[in-house]
């Protein structure tokens, strides 16, 4: 039986853009036959992103489609998905096109080549695309990952990032609390302390969007981040 990775896409007001990251997922032919399933969680949007989707899913029995009565948070969004999902591995896919899905294979490899439990995918390393944008959250990102390095014990370059593929029984044994933007440095604090994990890392290309673009995150998520960071790291959550 052909094996699965699962697609978590958190939606939120991205009815602009979401048919394009689909119709990016759906162009990926994986490594080693294996296949896709996208669940896609709309967190309660207000533009018309729910109907965006519908129409997209016709024809397509590999997507499940899960919405949130109000509106929770992304994190939120991620553990309905991680739920949600059947596949045998499972990555977070935003809905925008900062992250591009033709880079699943370099993720999966790790981990189907029988290295890695985890593989994180860091814009801060190897000769990928980066665009360039905004100099202090470039800073801020560096220091919440030496933050969160410095409790886990790991030498991450990119905490932040969105790409992290699980074995699918590692992301779902963790209790994971976090709504909203503290999902990256709670699960990362979580899963170090997982005996015998075998984490990873690879560079990754970062098409980064501005505000005006529709880029969500704020100075208010950065302290979020520092909170749980200290959570997580000093009082285990």
């Amino acid at each position: 039986m052909a094996q699965k990775l699962s697609i978590i896409i958190p939606a939120y007001n991205e009815a602009r853009t979401i048919h394009h990251i689909l119709d990016k997922v759906e162009a990926v032919q994986l490594i080693n036959g294996i296949e896709k399933e996208l669940v896609i969680v709309n967190d309660c949007s207000k533009d018309n992103t729910a109907q965006v989707v519908r129409n997209y899913m016709v024809g397509r029995p590999y997507i499940k489609f899960i919405e949130h009565a109000v509106n929770q948070g992304k994190g939120a969004a991620i553990h309905t998905g991680i739920k949600e999902a059947t596949g045998d591995y499972i990555i977070v896919q935003d809905a925008d096109l900062e992250y591009d899905p033709s880079e699943f294979n370099i993720l999966l490899k790790p981990i189907t080549d029988g290295f890695a439990d985890v593989v994180y995918g860091s814009r801060f390393m190897g000769g990928k695309p980066h665009r360039i944008l905004f100099f202090w959250h470039s800073i801020g990102n560096k220091m919440l990952t030496f933050g969160s390095n410095m409790f886990t014990n790991l030498n991450l370059t990119d905490m932040e990032t969105c790409y992290k593929l699980f074995k699918a029984p590692v992301i779902k044994s963790l209790k994971l609390t976090e709504k909203r933007f503290g999902f990256e440095p709670e699960v990362t604090a979580r899963i170090s302390r997982i005996p015998d994990i075998r984490i990873y890392e690879v560079g990754i290309s970062y098409y980064g969007r501005t505000y005006a673009e529709g880029k969500k995150i704020s100075w208010k998520d950065g302290f979020r981040a520092i909170y749980c960071i200290l959570k997580f790291g000093l009082f285990k959550g």
